[in-house]
């Protein structure tokens, strides 16, 4: 295994933003024409922490086609529906992007997320605090820690949980691809539900992207699998390996890039 540990050479990420001081994302930032550029909404996949040049970056090599990173690390659904600037922007993309980011970084009857890290959990509604009595909620500040603990606390009240998830996310996604002026292609980096319940795609099911499918032009799906050990090629400062373990490999930006690249071509030629 080899990366690179550069300590003062750590990466400049350039943050910049688009109309809105509250959603910042990885620069430089880029002058783009209506109509003359490819556009991606995502989370932090998207952005691409630890890789020089993430799978956006890749992309419009591929296209020759400038291609506007709006990823947002840990951002979520709840981040781009607060953000009319922002779906302006990708709005008037000549096709756009859209990751299926997970159901569990938003907003809904049971707890809510912060407006730009969804990933943070604010609390519980009081049906949630109902549901989960036996449950100390100020003992969380992240919303897969919280969830982790009432799969494990009650299966059943949990399932609940989750399906308040789902639909959630469905209604959110069809108003996020309704503002969207363009083409769009959904993203869905798919992970397998292997050993544990928060291992559900996100939540994410494949009736619920074929749900989308009166909205969308394409509907690209590719295996997500995260670095783990494998940080070849990576710029992962010392004390940040293990954040890095959960982020996507170079070589997983690379197959996305190439995914993307053969899903778009048709829908840029249209």
């Amino acid at each position: 295994m080899r990366y690179d540990v550069p300590g003062a050479k750590a990466l400049d990420y350039q943050s910049c933003n688009y109309g809105t001081r509250r959603l910042w994302f990885r620069g430089p930032q880029r002058q783009v024409e209506p109509g003359a550029y490819v556009a991606i909404l995502g989370g932090s996949e998207v952005y691409g922490k630890y890789v020089a040049r993430p799978f956006p970056d890749l992309l419009e090599d591929r296209l020759g086609l400038p291609v506007l990173n709006l990823g947002v690390m840990n951002g979520g659904l709840d981040a781009f529906l607060h953000a009319p600037q922002i779906l302006a922007l990708a709005g008037a993309a000549r096709v756009t992007v859209v990751q299926a980011t997970g159901a569990q970084a938003l907003s809904n009857r049971y707890y809510r997320v912060h407006r730009r890290r969804n990933d943070r959990f604010l609390g519980p509604s009081p049906a949630l605090s109902a549901l989960f009595r036996e449950v100390d909620f100020t003992d969380f500040s992240f919303t897969r820690h919280m969830l982790s603990t009432l799969a494990m606390v009650s299966p059943d009240r949990y399932a609940l949980v989750r399906d308040e998830l789902r639909a959630a996310w469905s209604a959110r996604m069809r108003l996020l691809l309704r503002d969207l002026a363009c083409p769009v292609a959904v993203l869905w980096l798919r992970e397998d539900a292997v050993s544990h319940p928060l291992r559900e795609a996100g939540f994410i099911g494949a009736d619920m992207i074929d749900d989308l499918s009166d909205r969308v032009a394409q509907v690209v799906e590719v295996p997500l699998i995260r670095a783990g050990d494998d940080l070849e090629g990576m710029i992962v400062p010392e004390l940040e390996i293990p954040a890095a373990r959960r982020m996507l490999s170079l070589a997983a930006h690379r197959d996305i890039a190439g995914a993307l690249a053969e899903a778009l071509g048709p829908l840029l030629r249209a």
